[in-house]
């Protein structure tokens, strides 16, 4: 059985795109894997964040793992600011990590493009990311496009540490689903579904009600033809809302394709409503029941212990491999 690990920031609104593109995979994985699933809100504050907004939504998006199916008795949940050792392995990682590595970093170089002052957080952003991986010696991460890179440096670190000090790391690898749509904007198939747009209507809420649901696929940009046609060439707008069908009522995309046949746009849009309504419902439903009856806070609190433990066994070989005076 593997190890992997993955997370998810608290800094925005989950969105459909989450939903398909990774938290699906995660609740596929605990069947398979020994899996640990963060709430990585160390990470969201290499930017400004409003406490009180990210308290709130660090809660929600722990609560919508478990709702989504993540299983605490078969995964591990927690909050990455709860176990202290993932901030005192990120700070022996930049001790490993290259000025040059960090200024490549195309993520950095976009978050930071014309800003008068930019906090180190952000520039040291990929030695926390590669500590907590290493941190649980974790053979699969699942990764999107935005991040390929950040986990390639942290294969270099993984190397280089062993090198240096003795084989200890596992070297890990990016886990990319076979199956699984990458779901792109409602608004611009050319960029993909973010939680962060200032947009709403660019994107589903996993927490959306059904009438903001149908509304924004009302008025999901399509084209100028008529065809309710899979072609991301050249109908990508409409080939993005197909994969959201397929991907929500659970059929392939040529079955998306023969039932709309003959169909304009617009009834397509209105079945695909109620699709996405009720693939999110009852996910909604537990998701309010989980915040109510407090259950969630349990679920963090075992989780953080959990991860804890094996953290600071990492932690302990980590700085005995680097020469540190242990604790007694």
């Amino acid at each position: 059985m593997k190890t992997v690990l993955s997370g998810i920031q608290p800094s925005g609104n989950l969105t459909l795109g989450n939903y398909i593109g990774a938290i699906k995979n995660f609740v596929k994985l605990q069947d398979e894997h020994n899996c640990y699933f963060m709430v990585v809100d160390l990470h969201a504050i290499t930017v400004p964040q409003e406490p009180k907004a990210l308290r709130e939504r660090s809660e929600m998006v722990a609560a919508l793992y478990v709702a989504a199916g993540i299983d605490p008795a078969r995964a591990n949940i927690f909050m990455q600011s709860h176990v202290p050792q993932h901030a005192e392995l990120s700070w022996l990682m930049t001790t490993l990590v290259h000025m040059g590595e960090l200024e490549r970093m195309t993520q950095f170089k976009d978050k930071s493009e014309g800003k008068e002052s930019v906090g180190a957080g952000l520039f040291v952003y990929p030695a926390l990311m590669a500590a907590d991986i290493l941190l649980y010696n974790a053979d699969l991460v699942p990764v999107g496009d935005d991040q390929k890179q950040h986990l390639e440096l942290t294969r270099d670190l993984a190397g280089r540490f062993n090198h240096r000090f003795g084989e200890f790391f596992t070297v890990p690898e990016p886990y990319i689903p076979q199956v699984g749509a990458r779901i792109m904007s409602l608004d611009d198939a050319s960029k993909k579904m973010s939680k962060s747009s200032p947009v709403e209507g660019s994107y589903i809420a996993m927490l959306d009600t059904p009438d903001q649901i149908r509304k924004k696929i009302s008025r999901a940009t399509t084209d100028s033809g008529t065809e309710v046609v899979y072609d991301p060439s050249t109908k990508p707008e409409v080939s993005n809302l197909m994969s959201i069908y397929s991907e929500c009522a659970g059929i392939s995309l040529q079955d998306v394709q023969h039932r709309f046949e003959g169909k304009m746009y617009g009834a397509f849009k209105k079945e695909l409503g109620e699709v996405v309504v009720a693939a999110l419902e009852p996910l909604q439903k537990r998701y309010y029941e989980i915040r109510e009856s407090g259950e969630i806070h349990d679920i963090l609190a075992r989780g953080a212990e959990q991860a804890r433990s094996k953290a600071a066994q990492i932690l302990d070989g980590v700085k005995d491999k680097m020469g540190f005076l242990p604790a007694k």
